[in-house]
């Protein structure tokens, strides 16, 4: 099942029209008379979405929003009211209340299926986000969200720019956001600033079906603009077209006659929508760092490193190419902490993996894999190169004291190497090619050589099969 609708609606033939219509898409559908008999229905198994009639015997949809606010479940499911709701007042309540959008009678099955299957996407993502978002806060890691932010931007995507300026207008001075007008053309592009519009309000013009469809593919698919809301305003109804740019990845769909103040309210929902799913993104994307990146000195953790080792060598032994794996240990590191402090020693590590960066390519792996020890792979390196690039290293370190904060004088410090490498060409392909475990092996017994012998030097184990 694609998920649970519930209809709540006193006249039987209303709910059976509807399970008729959704559950030959797949929907588990469930039924109310009332909102009594809906709360009950609620209370047990929570819908994934209800379609509510505009007139109730206990009341209507603002009732129903209210008993779901009072028992903590407003915003948890999505609500649809359909019937004669023809008031702007009546609407501008309904919204005002979350209701999520209004139907007027008759309905196309086209436009409800594509409807219901564009809200359901939408509340799926913000219920990831709120549970993503509970779990990083109750393990700390989640900030209060600022309560004041950038003005949220608007584009109008109209051929007309001046024969919409008082429809343009009147949208204006109902929403916070800042409005501005572009055609077609013009409408994946950043501003002057560099940034892109939170949302996009797609006016369409009558019969120009395939230009609209592909404009909207090219917002949804272009990187600037593939995460800006859409609000789809149609000039012209026309329910066909309307499901079409729904499943295609409009977030909602109106018509031009609907008031200012609720194409407002709409916006208002959609960029609220918006700002959850980008705190989402950005809460992904943090997370990923904080997991693979050594918050000290900025380079790539063991966790990242050795996966990308073990890459590294299957595309070394697809090209038949060398790569050399090095361990870089700092010398009596120990030294440095117990004399002047770990905040020494701390600015030391910091500086060693600014040399190391800086003095490799970049398509050098650099990670910091211990407390004082590096991981250094450099792929398409042969012998020669690989060990001329180690002995570089060694040498910038020893060559270049270190500025420690609060010391009047720098200090020095060394670093050891050991190192192994692959040449798959020098093998034949009935042997297997070393996992990464058996490479980082290897260079850190070449490195207990390096130390063996006095520190401040290079020393390779032979080159693995």
């Amino acid at each position: 099942m694609h998920g649970k609708i519930l209809v709540i609606d006193p006249i039987a033939t209303n709910r059976i029209v509807l399970r008729v219509k959704l559950a030959a898409s797949h929907y588990e559908m469930a039924q109310a008379e009332s909102i009594g008999d809906a709360m009950r229905a609620i209370s047990t198994n929570l819908p994934d979405m209800i379609l509510c009639a505009d007139t109730l015997p206990d009341g209507g949809p603002l009732r129903l929003t209210k008993r779901l606010q009072k028992a903590g479940l407003m915003g948890k499911v999505p609500i649809l009211v359909i019937g004669a709701v023809g008031s702007v007042q009546d609407r501008l309540a309904l919204f005002n209340a979350g209701v999520e959008d209004v139907l007027q009678k008759p309905i196309d099955d086209r436009l409800l299926l594509a409807r219901t299957r564009s809200v359901m996407r939408a509340y799926a993502s913000a219920s990831e986000w709120k549970l993503r978002d509970g779990t990083s806060r109750a393990l700390g890691f989640a900030e209060p969200s600022a309560a004041f932010g950038p003005t949220e931007t608007v584009c109008v995507i109209t051929e007309d720019p001046t024969g919409t300026e008082a429809w343009s207008k009147s949208l204006a001075a109902c929403t916070k956001a800042a409005l501005s007008a572009c055609t077609p053309a013009n409408s994946v592009h950043a501003d002057s600033t560099g940034k892109v519009p939170d949302a996009f309000v797609m006016l369409v013009e009558p019969g120009g079906n395939t230009n609209t469809l592909e404009l909207l593919a090219t917002i949804r698919s272009h990187a600037a603009t593939r995460h800006s809301s859409i609000l789809v305003v149609q000039k012209e109804t026309d329910p066909r077209l309307g499901a079409q740019m729904l499943d295609m990845g409009a977030n909602d769909l109106t018509s031009m006659e609907s008031d200012p103040a609720e194409l407002a309210l709409r916006l208002d929902a959609l960029m609220k929508r918006k700002r959850m799913s980008d705190a989402l993104r950005d809460t992904m994307r943090s997370g990923v760092e904080a997991a693979v990146i050594d918050p000290l000195t900025g380079l790539h953790n063991r966790r990242y490193a050795m996966p990308h080792l073990a890459r590294i060598a299957d595309r070394a032994e697809q090209t038949r190419k060398p790569f050399a794996v090095m361990v870089a240990d700092m010398d009596h590191f120990k030294r440095i902490n117990d004399s002047l402090g770990h905040a020494a020693g701390d600015a030391v590590l910091v500086e060693t993996a600014h040399r190391l960066r800086e003095n490799l390519r970049a398509i050098d792996l650099v990670a910091r894999i211990g407390g004082e020890e590096f991981l250094i792979v450099l792929p398409g390196a042969g012998l020669v190169n690989a060990k001329k690039a180690a002995q570089r290293l060694c040498k910038i370190i020893r060559n270049t004291p270190f500025e420690i904060p609060g010391q009047s004088v720098p200090i020095t410090a060394t670093i050891s190497i050991g190192m192994t490498v692959c040449d798959p060409s020098k093998t034949t392909s009935q042997i297997v090619p070393p996992s990464a475990e058996a490479l980082l092996g290897r260079a850190d017994k070449a490195l207990y050589g390096a130390k063996a012998k006095g520190r401040d030097r290079v020393t390779l184990l032979r080159p693995a099969a």
